[in-house]
């Protein structure tokens, strides 16, 4: 069973089920994460939906260069948690499958393609309390407290 974070579902209310894949990219006590300026700002971990026929690890390079601009190497999977939420750029209600990776942020490729994200780089510490997920926020907590 996959551990639920944040509101429970309400039950009038339906849900499509939406698969995502998110990067832990550490570099020293560092993390490269992803501002998103629209449809409302938020701190976030680089990655987002898996398409159709498209593979995890496909996915999660291609959604960490499309929000940072950065190529990544040597992900691995950290566990997932699920969220309840309403995607406003979708205009859908959402169960948000959510793999959490660890990868490497290996260099800088190009500016972010993907319009309304600025890529940031932040201490773990600050990063654990500001991004915009208890989700995310947990899985770097977690990252970083180990020895």
């Amino acid at each position: 069973m996959i551990r639920r974070i944040g509101a429970p579902p309400t039950g009038s209310r339906r849900y499509v089920l939406r698969r995502g894949v998110y990067a832990v990219l550490p570099r020293g006590g560092d993390l490269l994460l992803t501002f998103q300026m629209a449809p409302f700002e938020e701190l976030q971990l680089p990655g987002g939906g898996v398409e159709a026929g498209e593979s995890p690890l496909h996915a999660l390079h291609r959604e960490v260069f499309e929000e940072t601009g950065w190529k990544i190497a040597s992900p691995r999977r950290l566990g997932a948690f699920r969220r309840f939420t309403y995607m406003p750029e979708y205009d859908i209600w959402a169960e948000k499958l959510c793999e959490i990776f660890l990868a490497r942020p290996v260099r800088c490729l190009a500016n972010a393609p993907e319009e309304h994200h600025v890529p940031v780089w932040m201490g773990a510490d600050l990063a654990a309390r500001e991004l915009g997920n208890a989700g995310d926020r947990m899985f770097v907590a977690r990252y970083f407290a180990k020895p």
